[in-house]
């Protein structure tokens, strides 16, 4: 499935779906040579956008956005600035905040299924 029709009735399989390698910042990895790569499902302009994520074992900082995911594999140790540090793998759903200063620190390639909101 190339796209996905926004009004319609669809399904992904997102286990397997093909993703495009997208850029990492050099400084914002910490450690390791993590890549990122990703899909979107579905933008909703000024409202959410829904999509695939992954990223390879490293250690990354990020500046999150308003954010839903459930993780479909991997595992990865994710540190708040201000916060408590969470332990996500397969099944777990987590919510972050805009703007909310994180450092990932990813164990086994982490892929995600999100919903961003604006």
């Amino acid at each position: 499935m190339s796209e996905v029709d926004v009004h319609g009735p669809w399904v992904v399989a997102v286990g397997d779906a093909q993703l495009s390698a997208d850029e990492l910042d050099p400084q914002d990895v910490l450690a390791g040579e993590p890549a990122t790569a990703s899909r979107e499902l579905m933008s909703a302009t000024g409202t959410a956008d829904l999509g695939i994520w992954e990223i390879t074992e490293g250690t990354v900082t990020d500046v999150e956005a308003d954010e839903l995911f459930v993780v479909l594999s991997g595992s990865a140790t994710i540190a708040f600035e201000d916060g408590p540090t969470l332990e996500v793998g397969p099944g777990d759903a987590c919510r972050l905040k805009a703007g909310q200063r994180t450092v990932w620190t990813v164990h086994e390639t982490l892929r995600k299924v999100y919903a961003i909101v604006s």
